[in-house]
């Protein structure tokens, strides 16, 4: 069993850690708001640190799911970052979603220092998390990956390489684009059966069984027809991801049309008090 850290609790990563702690790994989480760890050792054991630095003292492996590109560089390089304590052969596993610009450059400066990077955003929501059945998409060595790949698999149910550095990233972006388009597709889907009085439960079920089937359709159709969005993956954070998309697409050259209009219908959700609400939210507008 490995001696890990774990940067980040929030619905993705206490869970996560949370995985890795149930299987028997040694794990010493941190998270800016103390008590959050203190709350999730007393479920599932092991230590608190109150810095990054202090949590990565002496681990094998390290692994962050924080907010952003500035929450990473933070909790790696900032005062107190995990790259100061850092011992040389161990692997550093991001799991935020971040751009893959600073993916590289924290790759590039864990390899000056001794140690490996990864860059391995997840898909598949807070369910996915709890359930252990993320998606996981790495970017970096492939001799880092190999090691860290089981510990990855304690929450992820695909684990892949995607490439060098920053493929993780990528991937995500790729992931987060094909969401955009479909949650509004499904949404005006939803909208249109409703309006034409049709059983949208029953249509559900018809429909799920064929070529326009989604994991969209399968796990939000039903909460959507009954404007449950309570949940879930919040349309700010998606916001957030998509903007990183936008800038990738604008250094890459990539038109995003239909995704620059699904991100302005995002921004009026949350303009309205509705960043919390998960990405489904987006019928919301098709019926005001």
């Amino acid at each position: 069993m490995a001696k890990v850290a774990f940067l980040g609790l929030g619905v993705m990563g206490a869970p996560m850690a949370g995985h890795l702690a149930k299987a028997g790994h040694d794990v010493c989480v941190y998270h800016r708001t103390l008590q959050k760890a203190h709350d999730w050792a007393s479920i599932y054991g092991g230590r608190v640190a109150s810095t990054p630095a202090e949590a990565a003292q002496g681990a094998e492996f390290v692994f962050a799911c924080v907010g952003n590109d500035d929450d990473i560089k933070e909790v790696t390089t900032g005062t107190d970052g995990a790259f100061s304590t850092m011992e040389t052969g161990a692997v550093f596993i991001d799991n935020t979603t971040a751009s893959a610009d600073v993916a590289r450059q924290l790759h590039d400066i864990a390899q000056s220092h001794g140690f490996g990077f990864l860059d391995a955003p997840v898909s598949g929501g807070q369910a996915g998390a709890e359930n252990g059945k993320l998606t996981v998409m790495v970017g970096g060595n492939e001799s880092d990956f190999d090691r860290a790949e089981a510990l990855m698999g304690c929450y992820g149910a695909k684990v892949t390489l995607m490439g060098e550095s920053g493929a993780g990233q990528l991937t995500k972006m790729v992931n987060q684009i094909c969401i955009a388009g479909l949650v509004q597709g499904l949404s005006e889907a939803l909208n249109f059966g409703q309006k034409a009085g049709l059983d949208m439960t029953r249509a559900l079920d018809v429909v799920s069984g064929g070529a326009a089937q989604s994991w969209q359709m399968v796990n939000r159709g039903h909460t959507m027809i009954e404007d449950e969005f309570d949940f879930g993956f919040a349309l700010d954070w998606m916001r957030k991801d998509l903007q990183i998309c936008f800038d990738e697409a604008n250094r890459n050259g990539a038109p995003l049309p239909i995704t620059e209009i699904v991100s302005g219908y995002y921004d009026e959700l949350s303009k309205q008090g509705f960043g919390r609400n998960d990405t489904s939210a987006l019928i919301r507008l098709l019926r005001s």
